[in-house]
């Protein structure tokens, strides 16, 4: 019966303590801790008094300004106001959209973390209430504390993880995420320049193919998703005849084999692209011993003409991303049961046969996540882009800077750098992140590896 009554606590929302609790079980939904204080957890009840106490004085003080800024981002400009005092003119600092926009943040996400500490003191203060009223012990302070080593150690392991996320990637992230409802661009530039809010006018004129920015947007778009899928399964299935070709019976050597192409991954990738970029370029190495030998009278422009450059990143990264593959699969294949194969060419499979019936749905079983993640990662592949053809080649059809190579990731860099456009830049970001996680989603839901994770036999 007890147990049945504590399940029956543990279920309990806010609405139902305050209903079914006591005065001061209503009360602590104001005095945080008073519930704790009165059922003998005071030391725990006056640390939840502090914290409430602290953030009183801190949205008095700062916070409350801080969010009330958020509405106009600023509206003093920096300029120059004369001192009738001195008789000369002085520069008024002004406001600084950034600062403002910076603490407001920082105010917002303190709230949504005392917004977590009131549900926490709520629900501690109706435990150690049901704990009373059932004449069970009251767990002490220091017992709370000695837990935190025991039972509750996932506590006391995840807060600093916990923290370092809030700190270093949610308020970061919201802070881009409010910059792309803003007009934060190169002639926007505080504290000289103010910048304000434009709702979604960022994200209408990215997705409108009638304007500039949307007309560059969408065949950048559309290079990106070509890149990503032949770049991930050009090196997939690449790393994968590799490896059985390798494993292959009657190949001598297997190692030394598998050591030379390990070897590309030892050299860092970028020096390998900036390498190879100086290679293909109009005087580089490779056009010169092409016309010395006759098989070209003019250089080929690899990197100048915008198929010949798609078509080289993607054999490039061919060169740099099938060792990979190829080390992976190599142990995927190791572990196939050799009993299969036995049976398989005993039943008068061929070699073909026994790849589409045995390796390659294996493999595809196994490789699933995988190929998702690697998908992913070459839709923001940077450096594949950046170090061999820095998007190029350019074209006037193209804005801000974008070139026929360029990926949403590098012309999101450009955009940063050149332009300064860091508005257009958060709405790009927005647009990746939604693609890319809608993507995820969907694809590893109903991939078999989530379904059917010990199907494969």
């Amino acid at each position: 019966m007890g147990n049945a009554k504590k399940m029956q606590s543990k279920r309990k929302n806010i609405f139902q303590i305050f209903s079914q609790g006591n005065i001061f079980s209503k009360l602590s939904f104001i005095i945080l801790g008073l519930a704790n204080i009165v059922n003998g957890q005071a030391i725990k009840g006056l640390i939840f008094l502090a914290l409430e106490i602290i953030y009183i004085v801190y949205m008095v003080l700062v916070g409350a300004g801080s969010i009330a800024g958020l509405k106009t981002l600023g509206e003093n400009q920096q300029g120059m106001v004369f001192n009738e005092k001195t008789g000369i003119y002085e520069v008024s600092q002004g406001d600084n959209s950034m600062l403002i926009l910076l603490v407001g943040v920082v105010a917002c996400v303190i709230t949504a973390v005392f917004i977590c500490i009131w549900l926490v003191s709520i629900y501690s203060g109706e435990k150690a209430r049901v704990a009373k009223a059932e004449g069970k012990k009251v767990p002490t302070f220091k017992e709370d504390v000695k837990s935190l080593t025991n039972k509750n150690i996932y506590l006391l392991l995840l807060s600093v993880p916990v923290i370092g996320l809030v700190v270093f990637t949610v308020m970061p992230l919201l802070y881009m995420i409010l910059m792309a409802f803003t007009n934060y661009d190169s002639e926007h530039q505080p504290p000289g320049n103010l910048f304000t809010w434009t709702g979604l006018e960022n994200f209408r004129a990215l997705l409108s193919s009638s304007e500039k920015l949307g007309a560059t947007f969408w065949p950048v778009l559309g290079w990106t998703f070509i890149w990503g899928f032949v770049a991930t399964f050009s090196c997939y299935f690449g790393g994968m005849f590799l490896a059985i070709l390798i494993n292959s019976k009657g190949i001598r050597f297997k190692k030394f084999w598998r050591t030379v192409f390990v070897i590309t991954m030892a050299i860092p990738a970028f020096i390998s692209l900036l390498v190879v970029s100086t290679m293909l370029g109009e005087r580089g190495i490779i056009n010169v011993l092409l016309q010395q030998w006759g098989f070209t009278s003019e250089a080929l422009p690899f990197l100048t003409n915008a198929t010949w450059a798609r078509c080289t990143v993607i054999v490039v990264n061919m060169w740099i991303g099938i060792p990979v593959t190829m080390l992976m699969v190599s142990g995927l294949l190791m572990n196939i049961p050799a009993d299969l194969y036995e049976s398989a060419r005993i039943d008068g499979a061929s070699n073909w046969i026994m790849f589409r019936k045995i390796t390659f749905p294996y493999m595809w079983f196994i490789t699933t996540p995988y190929l998702i993640s690697n998908l992913v990662g070459n839709f923001n592949n940077f450096g594949a882009i950046y170090f061999l053809t820095n998007g190029s080649p350019s074209t006037l059809k193209y804005y801000k800077g974008a070139g026929k190579t360029d990926l949403l990731i590098t012309w999101l860099y450009k955009l940063t750098k050149d332009s300064k456009d860091y508005n257009l830049a958060a709405t790009i970001s927005i647009v990746i992140f939604v693609i890319s996680a809608t993507f995820t989603l969907i694809s590893y839901s109903r991939s078999n590896s989530l379904k059917n994770e010990e199907g494969f036999q």
